[in-house]
């Protein structure tokens, strides 16, 4: 089986030796796993669209402007 070699930073490895228990090791392979999972899915969808990069990008603009009026609601 191939390894998978990563840095964090010395405050995040002294929060995860806190917590000894946990196999590290596992989370970051079934959270790799996931978002593989995921980006699969995205690849199927987008492989059956009939969307261009233009749209995909126009809709991405329209959804983010609505959400930051959203969020500058009182």
């Amino acid at each position: 089986m191939p390894n998978l070699t990563l840095a964090i930073t010395e405050e995040l490895h002294e929060k995860m030796k806190k917590h000894s228990e946990i196999k590290w090791s596992e989370v970051a392979r079934r959270t790799i796993e996931q978002k593989v999972t995921d980006l699969e899915l995205l690849d199927r969808i987008a492989h059956k669209s009939r969307l261009t990069k233009k749209d995909a990008k126009d809709i991405a603009s329209i959804i983010s402007k609505d959400a930051l009026r959203e969020l500058e609601k009182p």
